[in-house]
């Protein structure tokens, strides 16, 4: 179905697009046949559920979300609730998503550091927005292979992949504006704390393994974390080395 779609594309590469309309915009209204379906997620779960950054709806309204979910899921696609993607893993909620991305106050120019790719939607809605950097690190090693070449078949092809314990960060292009986390440790990973720019935002849920946590936003100021806690949310565990050995800190208390 990707190589199909891949071929489809390139295609329509070579046409215009239509006004304001980025090349992945263009090819996916034109091939996409849930972009009713989609349109009435966002509309519904989305935008009236309180999400009102344009960009963010722009981009939840572009990226194909039934090309990140298995096969035999494509017809729950856009409903609002987590799916399954295979090794323990799942693709977000839809909704959980664009807070998320809201969340990060993104703004033009930043570097953004996702912690686990999974199925590669987040980064992909990343991208969509059209004017960050994304880097993103998935510690399965299927998980990430396969997003990668999905991120690249649509035309995302400015996000690095890189398969790895996310724990650790990405050193080599750090420092990074914003951290988004979308597996829940049991405290905020150093490393990732280290990496964060001046003024940086980290935005990550943080809690027990198999039961609810709680989405935290830490923001950078003048050398201390100020942390705002923003209600439950429930995440699949965070895994790898890292977690099990590392000393992070605790999550402060409601």
């Amino acid at each position: 179905m990707f190589r199909k779609y891949l071929i489809l594309a390139a295609f329509l590469a070579l046409t215009a697009c239509a006004p304001g309309q980025s090349p992945q915009e263009t090819a996916i209204s034109t091939l996409d046949s849930f972009s009713q379906e989609r349109q009435e997620l966002v509309d519904t779960y989305i935008q009236g559920a309180s999400i009102k950054d344009e960009d963010v709806l722009r981009a939840m309204r572009t990226v194909p979300r039934h090309l990140f979910v298995p096969e035999t899921l494509i017809t729950q696609a856009y409903q609002d609730r987590a799916l399954p993607i295979g090794y323990g893993q799942t693709i977000s909620q839809p909704y959980i998503v664009a807070w998320m991305t809201e969340l990060l106050d993104l703004q033009p120019g930043e570097k953004v550091l996702e912690i686990g790719t999974g199925s590669g939607y987040q980064a992909a809605v990343l991208a969509e927005l059209g004017y960050v950097q994304v880097y993103t690190i998935e510690i399965v090693p299927e998980l990430a292979d396969l997003a990668g070449k999905r991120l690249r078949e649509l035309g995302y092809t400015e996000v690095r992949t890189r398969q790895g314990d996310g724990y650790y960060g990405w050193p080599e292009y750090a420092p990074y504006d914003v951290i988004i986390v979308t597996a829940a440790p049991d405290h905020l990973p150093a490393p990732l704390v280290g990496q964060l720019a001046s003024g940086g935002r980290i935005v990550i849920p943080i809690g027990p393994p198999g039961w609810y946590q709680q989405l935290w936003k830490f923001v950078e100021e003048q050398g201390e974390l100020r942390a705002y806690n923003l209600g439950g949310v429930v995440f699949v565990p965070f895994t790898g080395e890292g977690i099990q050995q590392g000393n992070g800190e605790p999550p402060p208390q409601p």
